[in-house]
């Protein structure tokens, strides 16, 4: 989107925070050069990470991005977003070849000339059944906005009308702030339910990690899903299991 983006990735290394701060950093120091511009350029609030609890999780997550720009009331259809997005045939195709910009990035810097980006389907999944799932979800979250566009009577912006926007334009109105900001997302009431309590037992055993770290102890082991400490202190932290 103009402002913000959406990603479902799987995170094996726990470097999730990193490889946030980094892409979102880049591509806005980039797009400031680019355009000329100097203010802030991500709406401003700190990155949300949402765990998918299950399969149909990851599907309904997956179809709600590509979806985003249709719920948004500035496209019909998601594959018609002239922006960057994630077709479902893409998925287990051949890797995508992008060069590194011209404006901002140095010639003789440390970043590659050129990287290639692969969709694979999210673990536990075959390519075909997840592209086959994917597609039936986007068009559902589709048709759905669509129909909540049309008995509200607005007005889909379209292409031409999206493309003529100018990069230093403000939207009129403001979006409601300190809403509800979740860690899980499971169709599954239960399955939720679960979610949310290994979730509390984590914050219950960090904290007590570290107190027993504050009051000196050099035996404190902290739960899996350390991130800051253990990238900045090197603290212990257990595998997960």
């Amino acid at each position: 989107m103009s402002n913000h983006f959406h990603l479902v990735v799987t995170d094996p290394k726990g470097e999730l925070p990193a490889f946030e701060q980094q892409l979102a950093s880049l591509v806005a120091r980039a797009l400031n050069a680019f355009y000329g511009r100097w203010e802030s350029f991500w709406a401003p609030a700190s990155y949300s990470a949402v765990r998918l609890v299950d399969r149909e999780d990851v599907v309904e997550k997956a179809a709600y991005t590509l979806a985003n720009p249709v719920a948004a009331g500035l496209v019909r259809r998601g594959k018609e977003w002239p922006g960057l997005w994630s077709a479902p045939e893409r998925v287990g195709a051949r890797p995508e070849r992008v060069r590194r910009p011209k404006v901002f990035f140095s010639p003789t810097g440390q970043l590659p000339e050129a990287a290639e980006l692969e969709l694979v389907a999210p673990p536990g999944f075959e390519v075909e059944e997840f592209r086959r799932a994917l597609g039936e979800r986007l068009e559902e979250h589709e048709k759905k906005a669509r129909a909540a566009h049309e008995s509200e009577g607005r007005e889909v912006l379209g292409v031409r009308r999206v493309l003529a926007q100018k990069p230093t334009d403000r939207p009129g109105g403001s979006e409601p702030r300190r809403k509800l900001n979740p860690r899980v997302a499971a169709l599954d009431k239960w399955k939720r339910i679960e979610a949310l309590g290994r979730l509390k037992e984590f914050v219950r055993e960090y904290r007590e990690a570290l107190r027993r770290l504050w009051r000196g102890a050099t035996d404190v082991v902290f739960p899996p899903g350390t991130y800051l400490l253990r990238v900045t202190l090197g603290v212990r932290c257990l595998e997960p299991g």
